[in-house]
């Protein structure tokens, strides 16, 4: 494959392009996706070469691109509504958990949900309590929906074009503060599989569950313990639901610790049901409890210096492994 450097908003982008190019079927919608290239630019100039009929600018009504891509996917179509900000996407929860997840299990199998719905979240930039949370473990609960959460380009790329051609609805979480982070993408299409987590640095001492922006925290960790002899080892789950348990037990068997880092709160985050999943299958092969760091049980802080202060840091996860290390 031709490889070359993209960033993750770049690489999101040619997934849309290439796969809207491929089939006919496939549309985008969300506020602001067409003229305006969308909040945060991934659907730049989408519009001039798939014209207004495929890339559908909406009013402000959440409840509106969801309905419509639900009513869509049912009958052929094979859309990708954006949500502007994760936050906003409560008002569309009943379309999204009583409806497009259980659609297909209510006709017996027989209807198929191809949509994807893509939001942004993550903290960073002072953009307060409503627009910079994560979300995430609200849609790993429930039947029916998958949920992907792509840390680098390539990930991110096939990620997403699996992600639209599944047969299911599928929440696609972007984290908005990585988008400018570059990486080798291959030109052609390729696809990553749904369900299969990647190990982003092996190691031998201790594993870190890590997602989205805190993989590359999680790596900073890494780099710096292994200056103290602690070898580390990073798992980027990728896809929330379905997750693969396979591979981060099979970590877990090599190093024996585990530390789990997300930025969602840490109270019932995604990390809550990785840790008891570890304690039920892997529990022999622990020689410490599971650590777990996440945001505290508080609304974002618009304070930039608060706002830094709940966000989980490099710091607070290298305490943590040394926790479990000690």
């Amino acid at each position: 494959m031709r490889m070359r450097k993209l960033t993750i908003r770049a690489a999101i982008n040619e997934a849309l392009r290439q796969e809207m190019r491929r089939d006919p079927n496939v549309y985008v919608i969300g506020e602001d996706v067409g003229i305006f290239g969308g909040c945060f630019g991934v659907t730049a100039g989408l519009i001039d070469e798939f014209g207004p009929e495929r890339v559908v600018d909406t009013p402000i009504t959440e409840s509106a691109i969801v309905g419509n891509s639900l009513g869509a996917a049912a009958t052929g179509l094979r859309p990708v509504a954006e949500i502007m900000f994760m936050d906003f996407v409560g008002v569309t929860m009943d379309q999204i958990f009583n409806q497009a997840a259980k659609m297909r299990y209510m006709f017996g199998g027989k209807a198929k949900i191809p949509m994807v719905i893509r939001m942004a979240c993550g903290a960073g930039g002072s953009a307060a309590a409503q627009h910079s949370q994560s979300l995430e473990a609200w849609f790993m609960h429930v039947p029916g929906l998958k949920v992907v959460a792509p840390s680098t380009a390539y990930d991110a790329k096939g990620l997403l074009i699996s992600s639209i051609r599944d047969d299911n609805p599928v929440i696609f979480v972007e984290h908005k503060f990585i988008y400018d982070i570059e990486g080798e993408v291959p030109e052609e299409i390729y696809t990553v599989p749904l369900g299969k987590a990647d190990v982003k640095r092996e190691g031998d001492d201790v594993t870190v569950v890590a997602t989205m922006a805190m993989v590359y925290k999680a790596l900073e960790a890494a780099e710096e313990l292994a200056k103290e002899g602690i070898s580390v080892e990073v798992v980027d789950p990728r896809t929330l639901q379905p997750l693969d348990n396979e591979t981060i037990i099979n970590s877990v068997k090599k190093t024996h610790k585990v530390v789990v880092v997300h930025e969602a709160v840490k109270f019932a985050g995604p990390g809550a049901e990785i840790a008891a999943m570890i304690a039920e299958e892997a529990f022999d092969y622990l020689d410490a409890p599971v650590k777990r760091v996440g945001a505290p049980f508080t609304p974002v802080p618009f304070s930039p210096v608060l706002e830094q202060a709940y966000i989980p840091s490099t710091e607070k996860i290298i305490a943590a492994i040394k926790e479990v290390v000690a």
